[in-house]
C-alpha cells in the first residue's frame, strides 16, 4: 500500500509548504527524508507528484487530483487519533440524559451543542422521562444524568448538581378562564405531563381534582389551545403564544400564576461519571455562575 499515516502526512506537508526543504522543517526532518518519502511514493504508485525543474515542489495535475481525497483522509485519522485518546481518557461511547418533560425547553439541552463540538464522535441520547421515571433509570444504569425539579430530602445513592430553574405559567386558551379562585382551580380541568400519574411530577404542579394526563408538553400545549383545560408550561415555549395573544395567563386570586421551580441534575454514587458526563456538568456549571444565587 503506497499512503498510509506516515506518506500522507509527508505528501501534505510539501503541498501545503511548497516545498521539501520546507516540509522537512514542519515535519522536524531533513530535507533528503522528505525529497526520499516523496520519491519512495512516487515509485510505488507509478505517478509524477511533484515537478522538481525549479526550487519549488509544484504539484502536478496527479497531485492536485489525489490531494481532496488525502486530506479527508488526513481529517478521519485525525478524528480517529482523537477518539481513541478521549476513549482512554474515559470518554463514553454514548452518553444518555434523562429530562424531565418540562425541563426540554430551557437552558439544559443548548450546552448539548458545545458537547457535540468538542467531542464529534460522542452519541447523545436525550430521553423524555417523567420525574419519577427520569430517577428510576438513572438507578437501574440505564441513563448517566437525570434533569429532574428538586426534591425534598437527600437520597445518599445520589450525587446531584443544582443546575438553576425553569419558571411555568399557568395557562389556558384565550376566554378559557379570566381568573381562578381556589374552588374553580380544584374543579377546573387541569392538563398535565404526567404519563398516568399525578406521582409522576412535582406535587407543586398538581392543583386540580380534574385531570388528563400527556407525556409531552408539546401534547399539553395543543390540548391547552383547543381550549380542553389550563396547564402550567414552560415559560421559553409560551412566551411567545402569550404576546401574541395566542395564549392567555390565568390569573389566580390566592396564589402566583408563575411557579418557579429549582432544577437538579442527578447521578449514581456508584458508578463514576465518563468524560462526556462530566464536562456536560462542567459545561452547566460555566452557564450559571453568571445568574443570581438562589434566594
Amino acid at each position: 500500500m503506497a499512503f498510509n499515516s506516515e506518506t500522507l502526512r509527508v505528501f501534505l506537508a510539501v503541498l501545503d509548504a511548497g516545498s521539501f526543504s520546507a516540509a522537512a522543517r514542519r515535519l522536524g526532518r531533513v530535507p533528503s527524508a522528505v525529497s526520499m518519502a516523496i520519491a519512495q511514493l512516487e515509485a510505488e504508485l507509478d505517478l509524477e507528484l511533484f515537478d522538481r525543474s525549479t526550487r519549488k515542489a509544484l504539484p502536478t495535475e496527479a497531485a492536485l487530483a489525489l490531494e481532496p481525497q488525502a486530506r479527508q483522509v488526513a481529517s478521519q485519522l485525525n478524528r480517529l487519533d482523537a477518539q481513541a485518546l478521549q476513549l482512554h481518557q474515559g470518554l463514553e461511547r454514548r452518553l444518555v440524559i434523562a429530562m424531565a418533560p418540562e425541563l426540554q425547553s430551557g437552558m439544559w439541552s443548548q450546552p448539548l451543542v458545545d458537547l457535540a463540538n468538542e467531542f464529534p464522535l460522542l452519541e447523545i441520547e436525550v430521553r423524555s422521562a417523567s420525574q419519577a421515571e427520569a430517577v428510576r433509570l438513572m438507578h437501574e444504569g440505564s441513563v448517566h444524568l437525570a434533569l429532574v425539579f428538586e426534591r425534598p430530602g437527600i437520597d445518599e445513592r445520589e450525587r446531584f448538581l443544582e443546575a438553576g430553574s425553569q419558571l411555568l405559567v399557568a395557562v389556558a386558551a384565550p376566554d378559557y378562564l379570566k381568573a381562578m379562585d381556589a374552588q374553580m382551580m380544584v374543579d377546573t380541568r387541569q392538563i398535565i405531563v404526567a404519563a398516568g400519574s399525578p406521582s409522576a411530577t412535582d406535587p407543586q404542579v398538581v392543583l386540580s381534582h380534574r385531570l388528563w394526563f400527556t407525556d409531552s408538553h408539546l401534547a399539553t400545549l395543543n390540548l391547552v389551545q383547543a381550549g380542553l383545560g389550563w396547564a402550567y408550561l414552560p415559560a421559553p415555549l409560551v412566551a411567545t403564544l402569550i404576546a401574541s395573544g395566542s395564549l392567555q395567563e390565568v390569573k389566580f386570586d390566592n396564589m402566583a400564576s408563575q411557579l418557579r421551580l429549582w432544577v437538579d441534575i442527578v447521578w449514581s454514587s456508584g458508578r463514576p461519571l465518563g468524560l462526556g458526563a462530566r464536562r456536560y456538568l462542567e459545561l452547566i456549571r460555566e452557564r450559571i455562575q453568571a445568574q443570581p444565587p438562589r434566594g
